[in-house]
């Protein structure tokens, strides 16, 4: 992939894109805000369960039927929203910026090309639709007992973390990595004009990054869904994993999954 350049650099784009490009460029500040989000859902959630004055609401939306399960919903769904956004867009950087490098380059020469915010809202768009299935999948294990506290038991959490880890040697996590970390022949090769053929190139990019990175994402229902901290540490993994160059960091972290869930499984048992 060819070296890419800095956002003051792509002076042929349009200004909004010019921006977007300096804000991934930066991605603390999208975790940092995403993360405010998540730790304000959070406050609310300990504040429905632990006032008296609320505990007819929490009741009534832990409580069966659709007025219940609308009512989780739409606080469960913000929270998974504002962690995956948190978790995923800095990974996304490389890949948008390698987008905006080659569109600086077409407009340089004349040619037309699409804001990389159309790119970017595919991207986002695909992780949107795993945090609602994250949270109808919360909300399923809630009702079905296996979830307190924002986690499940720990036998179930030590085998989510070792199908998480047994995910990390498969060869559909090794081909949906490898995408991810060279973006730019992709583009190179899908190269298209039209504004929804980027958001389809977003969409696809999503996609990519979702088959890669789905099962790790399952591991905060064994560690706490409100848990910041290893939001950031899993964040921090992913972002590597993709900037690596090798699949050896990717075979670790599995190796790293599967020993925490052994132990996991073995304390549900003492």
């Amino acid at each position: 992939m060819t070296d890419l350049v800095q956002p003051d650099g792509l002076a042929h784009l349009p200004a909004a894109a010019t921006r977007l490009s300096g804000v991934l460029a930066r991605p603390k500040r999208i975790a940092v805000g995403c993360i405010a989000v998540l730790t304000a859902l959070g406050w609310l959630s300990l504040a429905l369960m632990s006032s008296g004055s609320a505990s007819g609401l929490w009741q009534a939306l832990c409580r069966p039927g659709g007025a219940a399960a609308f009512g989780d919903l739409a606080l469960t769904g913000p929270m998974w929203a504002a962690m995956t956004l948190a978790m995923m867009l800095p990974t996304a950087g490389p890949m948008v910026l390698t987008y905006a490098e080659i569109a600086d380059t077409a407009a340089r020469k004349g040619e037309p090309v699409v804001s990389p915010l159309v790119l970017t809202a595919g991207y986002v768009a695909v992780w949107l639709g795993f945090a609602l299935a994250a949270s109808v999948l919360q909300w399923t294990l809630v009702r079905a007992g296996l979830m307190t506290g924002g986690s499940v038991d720990r036998a179930l959490g030590g085998a989510i973390f070792i199908a998480a880890g047994l995910y990390q040697f498969s060869a559909l996590k090794h081909a949906c990595l490898t995408q991810c970390q060279r973006p730019f022949p992709f583009f190179f090769s899908n190269w298209t004009e039209q504004r929804g053929g980027v958001f389809r190139l977003g969409l696809r990019q999503g996609l990519y990054c979702l088959g890669c990175c789905w099962a790790a994402m399952l591991v905060m229902f064994s560690v706490g869904t409100m848990n910041v901290v290893w939001m950031a540490a899993l964040g921090v993994l992913m972002t590597i994993e993709k900037l690596a160059t090798t699949p050896y960091f990717s075979r670790a972290v599995g190796a790293a999954f599967i020993t925490i869930g052994l132990v996991m499984a073995g304390w549900s048992v003492v």
